[in-house]
């Protein structure tokens, strides 16, 4: 049996079972392996099937229940009979974690800033204008309707029963824009608001709805924005580090901290519609 996650603090998610989409990546991964470490029975939904079933089998290898599922958020027959599947085998979803989402080279601009002399002129000059409306939409369906489709699936066996909760991913992006990333920062702004939104929706029904905004962490995503070849720092790594305080990209097991106290009901019962962020202090820092 290999070794047990390392918990900040434990907490007892024993008979719970919690759905991660996105479950397989670096952040998605830590959230996984911490809610197993806790009891939970974890179902890892991802589209890469291997990859899901990879970590289910190393919770497995440490003593934990996990199950991997291939399922495209976006197409709700195929989460419905995820959803019945898992229903079937673990029972109903408790925890709820919208971990899937991301961004597209269509929707990214080459430009921080409008140059018309340069604008359009080679990729690495795309601006504004030239942005793809099929690369912004994509973006803006796997990153919202990601979560929306999961949110209206899951959380109707949440209903009626006690403790249950759902957890969104936005980003600091949705605090403010970052250059280049246009609708990956409009997405993230847009699941920040409708965490809000569903959390005052669902009020008085006993779920609790909240998010999580990571700072800038090191992931598959970003890996090759952020580091050169010999694991140094980007230009644009070098300019996210300096605004953040704490002078550091974070690490995927400081977001388990804020996960583990939103799940558990006992500690953050009164807790709703709240955007947590865990980002090193970039959000607060004025640059000045």
């Amino acid at each position: 049996m290999s070794q047990p996650y390392s918990l900040p603090f434990q907490i007892d998610l024993t008979g719970k079972v919690a759905v991660v989409t996105g479950g397989a990546g670096v952040l998605g991964s830590a959230m996984c392996k911490s809610l197993a470490a806790c009891g939970a029975k974890v179902v890892i939904i991802g589209r890469d099937l291997a990859k899901a079933e990879a970590l289910a089998t190393q919770i497995q290898a440490s003593g934990g229940v996990a199950k991997g599922i291939s399922c495209n958020v976006l197409d709700r027959a195929a989460l419905e009979n995820s959803a019945k599947l898992i229903e079937e085998t673990f029972g109903p979803c408790d925890i709820l974690i919208n971990g899937a989402g991301g961004n597209h080279p269509k929707g990214i601009t080459g430009q921080e800033y409008f140059d018309a002399e340069t604008a359009g002129k080679e990729p690495s000059q795309t601006s504004f204008f030239d942005l793809d409306s099929e690369g912004f939409k994509f973006v803006f369906d796997l990153n919202l309707m990601g979560t929306l489709l999961p949110s209206q699936v899951f959380a109707r066996q949440m209903l009626g029963r006690k403790g249950c909760t759902i957890i969104n991913i936005s980003s600091m992006s949705a605090f403010r824009p970052l250059t280049k990333v246009a609708a990956y920062s409009g997405a993230k702004a847009a699941v920040s608001n409708f965490t809000q939104w569903l959390a005052v929706h669902l009020g008085q029904s006993g779920i609790r709805v909240n998010a999580i905004a990571p700072g800038f962490f090191i992931t598959e995503q970003n890996q090759k924005l952020m580091l050169q070849d010999d694991g140094s720092f980007t230009p644009r790594a070098q300019k996210v580090i300096a605004q953040t305080p704490m002078r550091r990209f974070g690490e995927a097991d400081e977001l388990i901290g804020a996960l583990l106290w939103l799940v558990e009901s006992k500690a953050s019962g009164f807790v709703t519609g709240s955007i947590i962020a865990v980002d090193g202090g970039f959000s607060a820092y004025s640059g000045v």
